[in-house]
């Protein structure tokens, strides 16, 4: 089976459609997969739900999907740094589900590995537990999450051979391996394309049978987070 497409469109022709649940691999600007953003954006489906740590910035990664109005619901940890985002939410044109960082990670990743859901402490007492079943664990109170499998996982890996096997570069990994494993389709942008069996085993981070397709994208922008703090 070939998995390598010519260019994120092909890649996302006859797949992206109105209505999916999309995760996108990524943290704050780091290991965007910011083709197939753009891909999903020009392809015009809208109604999407997206599952992502965080919303992108104005006019990058998920921020271009919020200018287009394409996304109608986010289920993140994080979605400051987003003048839009603000805006549509304030104005009660988006949707937002808010989930501690560790439980969407957690929820992705029990996706990807069919366990349907998984208690936890965190959120307990909070607005994150409104209208979630709780039990006691040794006279603890958690809270149950449900599992994300989402239709389609847009993922950022720095190496892939032919057959899809994965290896992300440093804190790039992040989200990505999460979010391949979970989509019931994994398309992953790449860097750098090499020959079946040139990649060590022991180094492949995610095994090729949770992709569906590879992008090359040689040339990334590769945006760099500043630390802001007040003049002393």
């Amino acid at each position: 089976m070939n998995k390598v497409f010519g260019s994120a469109q092909e890649a996302l022709k006859g797949i992206a459609k109105d209505n999916l649940t999309i995760a996108v691999g990524g943290f704050g600007l780091c290991g965007i997969p910011e083709a197939l953003i753009a891909a999903l954006r020009d392809s015009g489906a809208k109604n999407l739900t997206c599952i992502s740590n965080n919303a992108g910035v104005d006019g990058f990664g998920l921020g271009l999907l919020l200018e287009s109005r394409q996304i109608k619901k986010m289920i993140s940890s994080y979605v400051g740094e987003n003048k839009e985002f603000e805006r549509q939410f304030l104005a009660g044109e988006l949707q937002l589900e808010f989930t501690p960082q560790g439980t969407l990670a957690e929820k992705l990743r029990a996706g990807g590995c069919g366990i349907p859901g998984f208690y936890t402490k965190t959120g307990v007492g909070t607005l994150v537990a409104e209208g979630k079943e709780t039990k006691v664990f040794d006279g603890e109170t958690y809270l149950l999450e449900h599992a994300l499998v989402p239709d389609l996982a847009l993922v950022k890996a720095w190496k892939a051979d032919k057959s899809g096997n994965l290896v992300y570069r440093l804190t790039a990994r992040n989200f990505n391996p999460m979010c391949a494993m979970a989509g019931k389709k994994t398309i992953v942008e790449v860097e750098e394309i090499v020959e079946n069996g040139e990649l060590p085993p022991d180094q492949i981070h995610t095994p090729g049978i949770y992709v569906h397709g590879i992008v090359l994208n040689k040339n990334p922008e590769k945006r760099i987070e500043q630390r802001t703090i007040r003049p002393s």
